[in-house]
Formats: structure tokens, sequence, C-alpha cells
């Protein structure tokens, strides 16, 4: 799961030294609440099949592929722990719209592999991101809509914020969400600190150890927690998990949390655009930000993120019970909004 929400929970909570000053709080962001129930998901439907493999920077990329090829690109990034899957619904919608639909597997899921077996397994946010422009290149797509939740909200954001040439729009679940790695070093309220439990957990070696064997078992808890309303069958959360045995899956866990902590070092190369990031830059393409309100992972209202979005701009919230996997619990408003966010 993301996070400026560390550095934004101590405006939130009211601790004392903010580390990043954001604008005044007088920006009413248009909600358009939506009403869906949440239901049973089951994965009765095939799942994704023929999954793609490129070259792509330092990995193989392993993608679904949907959708017309001459359709305009959306690219859907999943979130952790969960994998490609996510969208399983939502691209067929795109592609019945005339889309080119591509879902890939960030570093360490599915079947995506890195080239080198030398070479760092780092989960920091500028490299995955930099995953993301490799694979427009490799696969020569200019520019693309780009719509995702979780770690890949954090990693749409930081490609609008970074690369908006490559970016048509943005829809992004939770918002802004960007790491700044001094901010995060700042400790947080108690209740706060309690809803990253796993990333403490996962700072010692018994959280490698812990994680390595029971990878499923805690996704599984993770899901139920974070979208304690949905109510998903066994067969839907195994073709997921089946993303987890990626040889590479647990060092990339542990990496990303351990670095957002400042516990584990990034790449050297990867330095001048976390520098940028650092600064926390403002988003200026269209984007519509979107919440479930049965969310159990820490985020945060939209009031806190407003003033890092100048451009075309639209929240909406979702009611029903909807929770943190949003484009699986609703595919249909989640396609929408990507259909809707060019247009606004």
């Amino acid at each position: 799961m993301s996070d400026l929400i560390n550095q934004r929970r101590r405006r939130f909570f009211g601790a004392a030294a903010a580390t990043v000053a954001t604008a005044q709080l007088n920006f009413s962001a248009l909600a358009n609440a939506q009403s869906i129930v949440a239901g049973t998901s089951s994965a009765t439907a095939a799942g994704f099949t023929g999954i793609k493999q490129i070259d792509a920077g330092v990995l193989n990329i392993g993608y679904a592929e949907v959708g017309p090829a001459n359709g305009q690109p959306v690219i859907l990034l999943h979130g952790w722990p969960y994998d490609i899957h996510s969208f399983v619904d939502v691209a067929s919608l795109l592609a019945a719209a005339g889309h080119r639909v591509i879902i890939p597997h960030l570093r360490g899921h599915g079947s995506t592999r890195f080239l080198s077996a030398d070479a760092l397994r780092n989960a920091q946010q500028s490299a995955v991101a930099q995953d993301i422009i490799a694979l427009m290149d490799a696969l020569r797509i200019p520019s693309a809509v780009i719509a995702g939740f979780d770690w890949g909200a954090r990693t749409a954001c930081i490609m609008a914020a970074l690369w908006p040439e490559r970016c048509k729009a943005l829809v992004s679940v939770s918002g802004y969400l960007m790491t700044n790695l001094a901010a995060a070093k700042k400790p947080l309220p108690p209740k706060a600190e309690f809803d990253w439990w796993y990333q403490f957990y996962f700072t010692t070696e018994r959280g490698v150890e812990g994680y390595t064997k029971y990878r499923r078992e805690f996704a599984e808890l993770i899901w139920k927690t974070a979208s304690p309303k949905w109510q998903f069958d066994a067969a839907t959360f195994n073709r997921s998990a089946a993303s987890f045995d990626n040889p590479d899956y647990v060092a990339i866990v542990i990496h990303n949390y351990r670095w957002r902590l400042g516990l584990a070092d990034g790449e050297r190369k990867y330095d001048a655009l976390e520098l940028r990031l650092a600064g926390l830059p403002v988003i200026g393409i269209p984007t519509i930000t979107m919440e479930g309100d049965a969310n159990g992972a820490p985020f945060l209202p939209p009031t806190l993120y407003r003033d890092k979005f100048s451009g075309k701009y639209e929240h909406r919230n979702l009611t029903g019970g909807i929770g943190h996997n949003l484009p699986q619990e609703a595919p249909q408003a989640f396609a929408d909004a990507v259909l809707a966010v060019t247009k606004l």
C-alpha cells in the first residue's frame, strides 16, 4: 500500500513538525458519489490468458493485452498484495469501448523477471515507474492513459509528475501517492503507526522468514482487512496468489517497505529522479481520483491532496461497501473513470 499518507497524516493527526508544506485546504473537490453494492467476487470467469513477454529496461515484463491494437492505449497498474487480475473485468469493459489495454505484472510479480541475476532486487518508487516507461518504449506507445491503485497508483502518479508527455491522463485510487524519504523517517501518532504494522514486521528477519513462508496467508489477511465488505471466493484469491510465486516476490516486497523507512538503499542511477520526487511535484495532466467508502487501508480525505493536481480534476467517492481493491470490487465505476478522464 502506498504513502504520501506518511507525511500528510502528521498534519491530519495534528503532529507538530510536518516537513512538507501544502497549500491551504480551501479547495472543494468534485465529489461524485456513486453507490455500488459490494458483492461476491468469483473467478468462475476466465482470467487473463496468453500472457505476453517483452524485454523492457532491466526486466523481461509479463503483461496481458486486450482490445484493438490501434485503440487508444490504457495502462493499468496493480497494487500489493494483488496482481493483474484486479483489472480482469475493467480491461474487458475498456476493450469493448475500443481501447488497447495493457496490464503489466510489476517487478517481482507473475511472469516478470529481471534480465540479470546480479541486479539489485530494488523496489524504490522511481525504479518501478521507470519500468513502465521502459515498457511503453518497448511497445512503442508514445503516451497512454495511466490508471492504478496502491503501488500502481503511486507508480501512475510518479509517471504523471516526471513524464507528463507520456501520460495522456491519470486515474488514481486514494489520490496523490508519493514517498518523501525525509518525511517518512519521522514518527507518526500511534494510531497511524498501527495502520502500517506490516512495514515494521518487514524490517525484521523474522518478518522476512514469515513472509516467505506465509505469503499467501499474509495476502489473504490484507485483502480482508483492506476490503472488509468484499466477499471474494477461493478461486478469485488463488488466481492472483499464483503471481506471488515469482522468485523475486519476497525480496521486492521487503525492499519496498524497508526503502520507504530509509532502512534499505536504492540505486544511485535513480537519485536524480528521487530528488525531484522529494519535492512532491504537482501533477498537471487531467486526473480523476477515487475512493471507496469501505477502504480498510490508510488513506487521506481528498482535501489534503487537492492542491497537488493543477490540471482538470475530479474526485469520485464510491459508496456501497467498496474497499481498497477498488478496480476489482467496482470495475464499472473504475472503467467509467478511465473513459471519462480524457473528456474532463
